[in-house]
């Protein structure tokens, strides 16, 4: 594990201490990249994951590595997998002792998210079925003039692909141009939030977006 791509839950980078490196040591030894683990099946990534996040510190490359290694079984998730006619779901499968939460996406034909940041929260997703289109913009500038956000790089998600992002890389978009299958994708936030800014692309101005769930551990929520 590379100490310089270690991170806090909320994105800044560790001050290392003498304590602190002494925490690092034995954590280095707990999670080895040379050694991350192939969860048989959804329910064992869950539990890796937990195990992961006991610390205050996020080495991203292991965590992608170690939802990378997970390969998609729809039995693992379909009792998770829940749709919305008109717009994509968050279906919240796992609340991490409140460190961290896991959730299950279902995009269906021509769905997509707005523009967003994601509250200095890290941000991993894996894509469980389907095929899906990630846009990245960079940041607008804190002018008063409206302006069209710019566009940094496309990125197609296949099944079992995996991406990362957080405030300092950048905004996204995430959707599904598919016009005859939908999608479905797996996501990581740490920490949780409650809400987080959209972004017009026309103009850069953002709004507040309050974080809802669709479903809870496989039951839709009551409006």
């Amino acid at each position: 594990m590379e100490v310089a791509n270690l991170q806090r839950f909320d994105g800044s980078q560790v001050v290392f201490t003498e304590h602190l490196q002494d925490q690092i040591k034995a954590h280095e030894m707990k999670i080895s990249m040379e050694q991350v683990p192939v969860p048989k099946d959804l329910k064992e990534l869950v539990a890796l994951l937990r195990q992961v996040f006991e610390h205050d510190f996020v080495n991203v490359d292991y965590v992608n590595k170690l939802i990378e290694n997970y390969k998609s079984n729809p039995k693992d998730w379909r009792h998770y997998a829940k749709y919305d006619p008109h717009k994509y779901t968050r279906n919240l499968i796992d609340e991490g002792n409140g460190k961290y939460n896991i959730l299950l996406l279902c995009w269906a034909e021509s769905q997509g998210s707005s523009i967003h940041d994601h509250s200095n929260a890290h941000c991993f997703m894996k894509c469980l079925d389907g095929e899906l289109l990630e846009t990245k913009y960079e940041w607008p500038d804190d002018s008063e003039e409206s302006r069209e956000m710019k566009e940094r790089c496309r990125n197609v998600m296949k099944k079992n692909d995996v991406c990362y992002i957080n405030d300092s890389i950048g905004l996204h978009r995430v959707e599904n141009t598919s016009h005859t299958r939908p999608s479905i994708s797996l996501h990581v936030y740490i920490p949780p939030y409650l809400e987080c800014k959209g972004f017009d692309q026309l103009t850069g101005k953002a709004r507040t977006c309050k974080i809802t769930f669709y479903s809870k551990f496989g039951n839709k929520v009551s409006k």
